[in-house]
């Protein structure tokens, strides 16, 4: 198994704060924004840009965390699958939602997600940023804000680490042989 760093701790800093800069001037400002992360690696990702957005804004964004187990289309094949809690304590109806995830990949999570959500109320906007975006979508959604893009092959999966669970902020490659 061979593996290729693709983002070190200073190069995830730095994409997290582009990232950051996109959604303000996107969005023209901080008002009527939360983030949610996904579980679980969004979660910390979102903390993070809320973070850089209280330091550029002046403003704490809410922050929610959204379990989408039950939302997967593929749970029927999971083993025992495991549901978290999703804490989302503010009202997410008329709010512009930016969904935080580690990797996009086909589509999935991010359509399990919106599933969730609009379960819990009807947002102005979502809104999707990821820290990797691989390629290879099986549906039609695409990231608004993708901090680096990244083709991988069959054989590859592209692995997030993040300091706050992993020990180390880093994004590889890992290829099978």
């Amino acid at each position: 198994m061979k593996t290729k760093v693709l983002l070190d701790k200073k190069a995830i800093e730095r994409t997290i704060n582009r990232i950051t800069h996109e959604i303000i001037e996107k969005n023209e400002g901080c008002s009527a924004l939360s983030l949610i992360g996904i579980r679980t690696r969004g979660i910390y990702l979102a903390n993070r840009i809320q973070a850089k957005i209280k330091g550029i804004e002046g403003i704490a964004l809410p922050v929610g965390v959204l379990d989408i187990t039950m939302y997967r289309d593929d749970i029927s094949k999971l083993k025992s699958p495991v549901v978290q809690k999703t804490e989302i304590p503010f009202n997410i109806n008329n709010m512009t939602i930016i969904l935080v995830d580690d990797v996009m990949y086909t589509g999935r999570t991010t359509r399990a997600a919106i599933d969730a959500l609009m379960d819990l109320g009807r947002p102005k906007k979502i809104q999707l940023a990821v820290l990797v975006d691989r390629g290879d979508r099986e549906l039609p959604i695409h990231p608004d804000y993708a901090g680096f893009h990244y083709s991988v092959n069959l054989k590859e999966e592209v692995l997030v680490r993040l300091n706050e669970i992993d020990g180390k902020d880093e994004v590889v490659v890992v290829r099978s042989e």
